[in-house]
């Protein structure tokens, strides 16, 4: 691929959001300061606060869901708007302010290099925000497990900041996890021989608001991920072996 078709590779990035209307503007201000050509999105998930009012205030395109369907819902309808509109690459940034935007760039350069995802991870040179110490006991499981499953050490498989190519684009707009699904989406991934690789970036607390891991969910998303996670590496075990 020559240097200037990588570079004009349409490309969208899609935010989830939930109640995030303070968050939103600081970060579509970012955005707008980034020097890349890229649209944006927004998958307003039946927010009960003024999200969508903030968005068209903005000038950004929003798809306001009729019920609530959770993250994986409505990353997924992002995908699906992506592959509907002829995107080649599909940027995930949560709308809570903690994806740096300045950071894009660099999560973009993977997929120009021939990856089919490339995730941002606040733990290759450990700078920034990375979460209290029980989260991070959680994600470095999921690391071992990923690993155990797939043979690919991932050192952030719960980061939201990721890019996908056209070839992921069509696999998740066609089906996605419900709930938690970064770690399962890299099983998924791998276990279909698509590349990923990660690069080192600088996350920020959240601007406003409560995460949805919540201290009472914490054991129900540790079980749940884990099992999502071996019945996506069982599952593609099991269609290696039907063909």
């Amino acid at each position: 691929m020559e240097q200037m078709e990588k570079y004009n590779l349409k490309t969208l990035v899609i935010i989830p959001a939930y109640k995030e209307a303070k968050n939103l503007p600081r970060l579509f201000r970012e955005l707008k300061e980034v020097p890349l050509d890229f649209d944006i999105v927004v998958i307003n998930d039946c927010s009960p606060d003024d999200t969508e009012a903030v968005c068209r205030h903005h000038g950004i395109p929003v798809v306001s869901l009729p019920v609530n369907l959770g993250i994986g819902g409505a990353v997924q309808t992002g995908y699906k708007y992506a592959l509907e509109h002829g995107y080649d690459i599909a940027v995930q940034m949560d709308g809570d302010g903690q994806h740096d935007p300045r950071f894009l760039k660099l999560v973009l350069s993977r997929i120009y290099e021939g990856y089919h995802m490339s995730i941002g991870s606040r733990f290759i040179e450990g700078k920034g925000y990375q979460s209290s110490l029980t989260r991070r006991a959680g994600i470095k499981f999921f690391s071992w497990l990923i690993k155990l499953l797939t043979g690919q050490y991932i050192s952030d498989p719960t980061s939201g900041f990721r890019a996908c190519s056209r070839e992921l684009i069509r696999l998740f707009a066609g089906s996605y996890p419900k709930d938690y699904p970064e770690p399962e989406t890299i099983v998924t991934a791998l276990r279909n021989k698509y590349r990923i690789a990660e690069v080192p970036v600088i996350m920020r607390p959240r601007q406003s608001g409560e995460s949805s891991i919540t201290k009472n969910l914490a054991a129900y998303y540790m079980i749940k991920v884990t099992l999502a996670v071996i019945m996506a590496a069982i599952a593609r075990k099991n269609e290696d072996g039907a063909k």
